[in-house]
């Protein structure tokens, strides 16, 4: 395929939003793959290379990605190094089970996506590997694991629809107490949704910290005003807001960022007491058939070209220190961003469910 066709049909693909799951379009079927997944072979490669870097080979994604996220990654990669690119598309724990269940003779190459904390918990899948690119990358989530490459972030914030709220400004957590805000924020559970559990952490750290009293008294006194209405999911969230039948929403910057640049009658708030940015993770996986095919995909999503299409022309935020946002998306250094201890959060996990859970269970037994 010419380039010139290519990327029009790229940038037409790019206009898809970058959250949730999805199928890939076209290509044949994994016989291996569970009924739910979807397996696609791109067919979009070039006779040369771009840059004479041609390498030849194939190379298998798994990826929990959206269609957005996957056809401005793919494509290019194929088209830069002439890599046979087989994607197979399905839900995060679907992946690890899989990925588990072929350690002795594994068939897939990398996992593009996933939170940094199950990349971690499940680091024995892991293959060691640390790209040159690492040097570019935010300081902060820098592949300092051996295992685990960032390559996007995903930033708690609210979601709040203008109209709903009218004069009653939200800046602030804090805000989210007023009495008129009572049965009209929507959150999905923590305790089985990973963007309300992100939230959740985020307010602890925001409020005093992890096992600060005063912070958990401030989660006790948000769900009270939360009054039972807990959404089904992540996505429920933000549509609620976004459909007006919700004033605000505890939800996460790309499915928001998204709706404004939509043209929704929403705005995308930081919270005055900060913002935590998790990043998701590429990881290459252990004992793979095609290793330098692999390390060359997680040289290539946080490559500079990659990083600014994804922060100027999706609504992800980059990792690179260099990278470009586009002008929907706040600038980094104008947010107060807070950083999440993940080692501790892994850990502690089950214990912060648990604690959450019988504040949420004794309010609704009252």
């Amino acid at each position: 395929m010419k380039k010139g066709l290519l990327i029009t049909m790229l940038l037409a693909s790019l206009t898809l939003t970058a959250c949730g799951g999805g199928t890939a379009d076209s290509g044949k079927k994994d016989s291996r793959k569970s009924a739910s997944m979807a397996s696609t072979k791109s067919g979009n490669k070039s006779e040369a290379s771009t840059s004479g870097e041609k390498k030849g080979g194939k190379l298998v994604v798994y990826t929990m990605n959206s269609e957005g996220l996957v056809n401005a990654t793919i494509p290019l990669f194929e088209e830069k190094y002439g890599i046979d690119v087989e994607v197979i598309q399905a839900g995060t724990g679907e992946l690890i089970k899989r990925i588990q269940s072929e350690k002795n003779d594994p068939y897939g190459d990398v996992m593009f996506g996933g939170s940094w904390s199950l990349d971690f918990d499940n680091k024995d899948l892991w293959q060691e590997y640390v790209s040159p690119n690492n040097e570019a990358v935010i300081d902060t989530y820098k592949n300092t694991t051996g295992l685990i490459t960032p390559y996007v972030l995903d930033g708690s914030c609210l979601i709040v629809n203008k109209e709903l709220v009218g004069e009653n400004k939200i800046t602030s957590y804090e805000d989210l107490l007023k009495p008129e805000f009572k049965g009209k924020i929507a959150t999905a559970d923590p305790a089985n949704s990973s963007s309300a559990f992100a939230q959740l952490t985020n307010i602890l750290l925001a409020k005093g910290g992890y096992e600060d009293e005063k912070a958990w008294n401030y989660v006790k006194d948000l769900f009270t005003n939360i009054d039972g209405k807990i959404q089904s999911g992540s996505s429920a969230v933000y549509k609620s807001v976004a459909d007006g039948e919700m004033a605000v929403g505890l939800s996460y910057e790309d499915p928001c960022a998204q709706l404004v640049k939509d043209g929704a009658n929403v705005e995308v708030v930081y919270p005055s007491e900060g913002s935590v940015y998790l990043p998701a993770g590429t990881t290459i996986i252990k004992d793979c058939k095609n290793l330098e095919n692999a390390k060359l995909f997680v040289d290539f999503v946080i490559s500079e070209e990659m990083q600014n299409i994804y922060g100027t022309t999706l609504t992800n935020r980059p990792v690179r220190k260099d990278a470009k946002t586009s002008e929907t998306m706040k600038p980094f250094s104008e947010i107060k961003v807070i950083e999440e201890d993940m080692g501790y959060v892994s850990t502690h996990k089950k214990d912060i469910i648990a604690k959450y859970t019988d504040i949420f269970t004794t309010l609704q037994s009252k």
